[in-house]
């Protein structure tokens, strides 16, 4: 799970390779998840099985948001970006916590709780743009969760951009890659 802020300290620039357009530098906000894992159980489990440790990471992703905003970096230049459980966390976050952010990345991940588990999340994400990306050989996020995670998204007011993968397991590929790069890009726009 990452939470990156744009217009903070200048640590490292967002990586860019021959051709791309150099972004300013960033603040990447990095914590770190107990024991390497966000939460002990399955996605697809009932969110109650997970709900302890998601109130930690969820916690945690607050106290960084709150850093950032007393840097003077508004949600809406931030991005909230995780792959496989740090994308959940991620995804977690920004529905409980439904308001304009500058990007919301998630690779290999989708909300927590099996189908048809209650969506009734408050607030609006007014346009944010949130990518989800996901393979369609993923043991972990079947894609029937990925499409669900796009349609609650969706209802929250985010513009999604969904891309499921022939033949990627639990893992980013590089156009993923490119296209995050892209969205953080235009935080600097």
């Amino acid at each position: 799970m990452l939470t990156l802020a744009a217009d903070l300290t200048p640590w490292p620039p967002l990586p860019s390779g021959e051709g791309e357009p150099k972004a300013r530098p960033f603040a990447w906000l990095v914590p770190e998840a107990a024991g390497r894992q966000w939460y002990p159980f399955s996605l697809l489990e009932k969110v109650e099985k997970n709900q302890g440790a998601l109130n930690s990471a969820l916690g945690l992703v607050k106290r960084i948001m709150e850093k950032a905003a007393e840097a003077n970096i508004p949600p809406q230049r931030t991005a909230l970006l995780g792959f496989s459980q740090g994308a959940t966390v991620a995804l977690e976050y920004a529905a409980r916590n439904a308001r304009r952010y500058g990007a919301v990345i998630a690779l290999s991940g989708a909300l927590l709780g099996p189908e048809g588990t209650p969506r009734d999340y408050e607030g609006s994400l007014a346009g944010t743009p949130l990518f989800l990306g996901s393979g369609d050989r993923d043991p972990n996020i079947p894609k029937r969760r990925v499409d669900e995670t796009a349609t609650v998204f969706e209802r929250l007011g985010a513009t999604v951009t969904k891309e499921i993968y022939e033949g990627l397991a639990h893992a980013m590929n590089q156009e993923e890659i490119m296209k995050a790069r892209g969205m953080l890009a235009a935080l600097d726009a």
